[in-house]
């Protein structure tokens, strides 16, 4: 079994500030025994315009923020599941692009896996916000594969892939027992789904679902829903930050790898695929 923590800030376009914020976290998490810390998407930075965007973003070798985490990751040899921004290889003269990754960083701060955002957030709420993450945004093409760590089987998504359980079920298939929904959830959207939709990943998938989310007002044009929580294999919330924004926060809770194999012995999954295609 191991503690682990989920984070919660409030990013703006100062990627200075948000590793600062991080910091803080980071220090948290160590103070709480926390054997890896699981940041939101877009940990470090949102912006209140592409343009915006397109002027933040640098390679990761490059960025800042990502170097910083790095270190504080060596430093305290605690490993950071965090989502950033890194330039896309589909830029043009006529369109530019960037691309919206989760990366892991190892406890002697190298970056050890990377996914990027299959699912783009394309919304228009009556009421609340219009947003168009494929005007700017590049999409991934592959679901990455879990991939081993001191914690368990740990497999990544972002965000609005949370509303396609396909990805949960592939990866419950190709061996996850951990899978994450780093997330910068609006708040009518998060009000309405977001815990819903976090416990029915899973339950179909009977694994832990550890799900950081950013939180508060970026900008004048975003908000986020917050409420960073860690569910268990059988859909119950064992850890959660709630909606609080005046300061970075954490909640933590232990992964037992011993549950994940009791709900599925107990109630097993044997999907018809003699039926219905395999996911």
């Amino acid at each position: 079994m191991a503690l682990v923590a989920v984070g919660q800030l409030t990013s703006t376009a100062s990627m200075a500030n948000n590793l600062r914020q991080c910091q803080i976290l980071v220090k948290k998490a160590v103070q709480a025994g926390a054997k890896a810390l699981f940041l939101p998407e877009a940990t470090d930075y949102i912006s209140s315009s592409a343009e915006e965007s397109f002027s933040l973003v640098k390679p990761v070798q490059e960025s800042e923020f990502v170097l910083g985490l790095q270190e504080e990751a060596r430093r305290f040899k605690l490993p950071i599941h965090v989502g950033v921004h890194e330039p896309s290889g589909q830029t043009t003269s006529s369109q530019r692009r960037i691309k919206n990754t989760v990366l892991w960083i190892n406890e002697q701060g190298e970056i050890a896996h990377r996914y990027q955002k299959i699912h783009l957030f394309d919304v228009d709420i009556q009421g609340g916000p219009v947003l168009k993450e494929s005007e700017s945004v590049e999409p991934g093409m592959k679901i990455e594969p879990p991939f081993e760590t001191a914690l368990g089987k740990v497999a990544s998504t972002i965000c609005f892939d949370l509303r396609f359980p396909e990805i949960g079920i592939s990866l419950r298939r190709q061996g996850a027992e951990i899978i994450t929904y780093p997330s910068a959830f609006t708040v009518p959207t998060g009000q309405a789904h977001w815990e819903v939709l976090l416990r029915a990943r899973a339950i179909e998938t009977q694994s832990y679902v550890i799900a950081a989310a950013q939180v508060g007002r970026h900008n004048e044009k975003r908000v986020s829903y917050g409420h960073s929580m860690i569910i268990d294999p059988w859909g119950r919330i064992v850890a959660s930050v709630g909606k609080k924004a005046d300061e970075p926060e954490i909640a933590t809770a232990t992964i037992d790898l011993e549950l994940v194999k009791k709900v599925r012995a107990e109630v097993p999954l044997r999907r018809r695929t003699d039926v219905y295609p395999e996911v």
